[in-house]
């Protein structure tokens, strides 16, 4: 059964830098303070009355958790204990940076019942990090995931494409050096320009240049490929649109929208379908396309976008788009007047790195 998280937000506490990019009340919708034992354990009782079976998962999203004085820690996990030991709280996921963690702060984690780590890594790029502001190397990053790993903790990575003095090449080989480390997941965050950042007086002076929003979809089609084919699940692609994200003015430039990887999903699908009836479905023809229940959107497009592409580059009609719950959510299955023909993400497409070159 899927877990149901109580979150609680510590945007930029324990942070030694101010990186170019962020803004993170804006980006968690939050500005709350530290909160208190009463606080935490009145959400949790909250959570506990709707959560109909669910195991509780506590998180403490933003921040550098392992960053902060040792005694605000405590007063975070503390409280906790007794719920751990109850069983009415699961497990506990925090935020940290790949140079907060050492053997020390490992063990600590472990033993207040922490299950996940999420390491904001953004790059595994030097240059990358240093004009971002990190105030870290990949060297960090190695170590943190390795002594987590050997404490037993699962371990998250969050990436973020298109930061100052990216290219959509250093990009994959980040992906690379990140998925060769074996995370238990990823995060990835096309960058966007929020307002008051550091970042938005780059872009405003011309010195930088976020990616397009269909070129953030082109360059993230295949780092979700690659990561399916390491195994990897990739549990968000896009940032959370919290209210305070989509004020108005908040957003000031990149590839932001709220459906960001249903867009990176649909897109998958309509070059699967493409190669699919490349060559072997008759112009004017008509087709439909059979799928795992969930992927149904995602095949049609937003706004049946991938319906109206095959008209205009193919000269053929998606006629209708029905569930299968016996396919997987990788796997299609068009049938037309000249056949059934099968397609498998993983199987059938392969995205060259020259493709990369013209996004």
């Amino acid at each position: 059964m899927k877990k149901l998280t109580v979150p609680f937000f510590i945007s930029h506490r324990g942070c030694p830098y101010r990186c170019v990019f962020c803004d993170q009340i804006k980006i968690s919708g939050s500005a709350e303070e530290l909160p208190r034992e009463s606080d935490i354990i009145g959400k949790i009782d909250e959570y506990r009355r709707t959560a109909d079976g669910k195991e509780l998962e506590v998180a403490f999203f933003g921040g550098s958790f392992t960053s902060l004085p040792m005694a605000v820690q405590e007063q975070l996990l503390v409280p906790l204990q007794p719920l751990l030991s109850a069983g009415e709280v699961g497990s506990v996921r925090i935020s940290t940076r790949p140079d907060s963690v050492d053997t020390a702060s490992a063990a600590f984690l472990k033993k207040m019942g922490v299950v996940t780590v999420e390491l904001g890594v953004q790059s595994m790029d030097s240059d990358v990090l240093e004009l971002s502001g990190r105030g870290h190397g990949c060297k960090e990053v190695k170590n943190a995931v390795s002594v987590l790993k050997d404490e037993g903790l699962a371990v998250g990575i969050q990436l973020m494409p298109g930061l100052p003095g990216d290219t959509p090449a250093k990009s994959l080989v980040s992906l690379d050096r990140a998925l060769a480390l074996n995370p238990d997941f990823l995060r990835i965050y096309p960058t966007v320009v929020i307002a008051g950042t550091t970042l938005e007086e780059l872009y405003l002076r011309g010195s930088y240049r976020p990616m397009t929003l269909s070129a953030a979809v082109q360059l993230c089609k295949v780092m979700l490929v690659e990561c399916w084919r390491s195994n990897v699940p990739v549990i968000r692609m896009g940032l959370q649109p919290t209210a305070d994200l989509l004020t108005e003015g908040v957003i000031v430039a990149g590839p932001w929208h709220p459906a960001f990887r249903q867009m990176v999903e649909a897109e998958l699908c309509f070059d699967l379908i493409s190669g699919v009836i490349h060559d072997t479905v008759p112009l004017g023809d008509t087709i439909t396309v059979f799928c795992c229940p969930s992927r149904v959107s995602d095949v049609a497009g937003q706004r049946r976008t991938n319906a109206r592409r095959l008209i205009r580059q193919f000269g053929i009609r998606l006629a209708a788009v029905r569930p299968d719950p016996g396919l997987s959510p990788l796997e299609l299955r068009v049938v037309s007047d000249s056949g059934v023909r099968k397609g498998n993400m993983l199987r059938d497409l392969h995205y060259g790195r020259e493709v990369i070159e013209n996004v």
